[in-house]
């Protein structure tokens, strides 16, 4: 039956994914908003809803690591895994808004996270302030879009089928989720078939799990040629997590932040969001960048496994990827945003 229940619900993620991408895509332009705003917020907020579920019944279960370590994976999965993915499918075209606005915001609101937690707890007053700023950038972001799309002249379909298109778009949500939950259920248990510990199955299949919708949706949408709803979707899933999901799990209760999630994970985090500055000065996700995202991913999970299984070399692997392998990501990173802005100043030059 695991594997059953494993199938089930990859094919009704596949389903959900493609009916949400579709209402999405067409409520966007009912409403006058471009289909990126519609991603960076109804799409992204939605395909949340298992990461906002799992870490607020976390808090409410006073299980605080697992509401701030459900976060922070799923954070660093969106980006290496989902983006990685959806960029082999189709190379990723970044809009100029992500790359003037979100993509900063989320790289400010990571480092933010560590700051926050480096006392060793996230109060509720930080989650009350996580809360404020995601309806100030909700409500900024859908204006901003309306703007956009007013300045354009952009065209609308027809009044009448707004309410069709918000049943599309709430059905593929719900597929979704229902899809995200089966897929989860059998992945644990085949896991457990295995041997393998409950650790283990919380850092990687559980955190991967609540990421389904996001992976699903933005594969979707790139095969579809919807690329600002499959970008969209990382960054405002990114975004919300932080805001939304981080912020209303303090407030429920303040979270205490082992001193691991500090010096390791939310680096990690952070590391992940850096990934994305090239595409300030270079603005498409080429097949080579998403190799080199899956890659960390895959390294990620590795170092993940052998953490929980108490293997020898984990120490070693997480020296590795501190003092060797995140500097040398930097300095590249680097190097390809000065190589682009030099280059850049010379065909003006010119």
């Amino acid at each position: 039956m695991a594997a059953v229940y494993l199938i089930i619900g990859l094919i009704i993620l596949t389903v959900g994914a493609d009916v949400l991408v579709k209402g999405a895509s067409r409520l966007a332009l009912s409403f006058g908003v471009p289909s990126l705003v519609i991603g960076l917020t109804v799409v992204a907020y939605g395909t949340s809803t298992p990461e906002l579920a799992v870490s607020t019944r976390a808090a409410f279960t006073g299980e605080s690591e697992i509401a701030l370590g459900n976060v922070v994976g799923s954070n660093i999965a969106n980006v290496w895994l989902i983006l990685g993915l959806s960029a082999l499918v189709s190379p990723l075209l970044v809009n100029n808004q992500i790359i003037k606005l979100e993509l900063p915001i989320m790289i400010a609101l990571s480092l933010l996270t560590y700051g926050l937690c480096y006392d060793g707890e996230l109060s509720r007053f930080d989650g009350v302030v996580f809360l404020v700023l995601i309806l100030i950038y909700t409500v900024a972001t859908v204006r901003r879009g309306r703007k956009e799309v007013a300045a354009q002249g952009g065209e609308k379909i027809a009044e009448h089928s707004k309410g069709k298109e918000v049943v599309r778009a709430l059905v593929g949500l719900v597929l979704l989720v229902w899809g995200a939950g089966l897929f989860v259920d059998g992945a644990v248990e085949i896991a457990r078939s295995f041997g393998v510990s409950e650790l283990v199955i919380g850092l990687t299949i559980v955190a991967v799990g609540t990421s389904m919708p996001e992976i699903m949706t933005s594969i979707v949408a790139s095969y579809k040629g919807e690329r600002d709803i499959a970008v969209g979707n990382v960054v405002g899933s990114n975004i919300f997590n932080i805001l939304g999901v981080l912020g209303l799990s303090a407030v429920v209760k303040p979270i205490a932040v082992p001193d691991v999630a500090i010096s390791f994970d939310i680096p990690v985090m952070i590391l992940a969001a850096m990934m994305c500055a090239p595409f300030f000065v270079g603005a498409t996700l080429t097949r080579w960048r998403a190799m080199l995202f899956l890659g960390s991913f895959g390294f990620y999970v590795v170092y993940l496994i052998l953490k929980s299984s108490g293997n020898g070399l984990m120490s070693s692997i997480e020296d590795f990827i501190l003092h060797i392998y995140a500097p040398l990501i930097v300095i590249t990173v680097m190097t390809l945003v000065l190589k682009s802005l030099i280059n850049k100043n010379s065909t003006k030059t010119n």
